[in-house]
């Protein structure tokens, strides 16, 4: 098995699941492992190793990854016949260059809904990829 590389069909269908309803749901834990669920509008492949999404609502999720930085993607497309799950670490970036990176593939309707720019850009680095049960990729030395 390979590294982790996501793909440009990944790319592009993460590009259209705002406009389609193919939200990606976000799941995260708290430090003491209870699981919180959310629907990621602005959830987009940044590069190759890397999900992204802009995080404007200060919720749940984000009190989460301060505590636990591990998280699973859930990307659903009925039409395509494709369920993906992403396993990784987040990195939140309230400032920065990366942040700006983040901002700038953030679909513009999301990031619309946060006038003030008030958001935390979500870097999430993919340790692995399942589909249908089956690891397709996975990162050599995760952790």
């Amino acid at each position: 098995m390979g590294p982790v590389a996501l793909t440009p069909q990944m790319r592009e269908l993460f590009d259209r699941a705002l406009i389609e309803g193919n939200f990606a749901i976000v799941a995260t834990a708290s430090r003491l492992g209870d699981p919180d669920l959310a629907y990621k509008g602005s959830l987009v492949v940044l590069d190759p190793d890397h999900l992204s999404f802009w995080e404007r609502a200060h919720g749940q999720t984000l009190a989460n990854l301060r505590e636990n930085p591990q998280v699973c993607v859930l990307y659903r497309n009925p039409k395509e016949r494709l369920i993906w799950k992403f396993f990784g670490h987040a990195e939140l970036l309230p400032s920065g260059g990366r942040r700006m990176e983040v901002l700038a593939r953030s679909p513009k309707f999301e990031v619309d809904r946060d006038p003030e720019r008030k958001g935390i850009a979500v870097l999430l680095r993919v340790d692995r990829v399942v589909q249908l049960g089956q690891v397709i990729m996975q990162r050599a030395t995760m952790g």
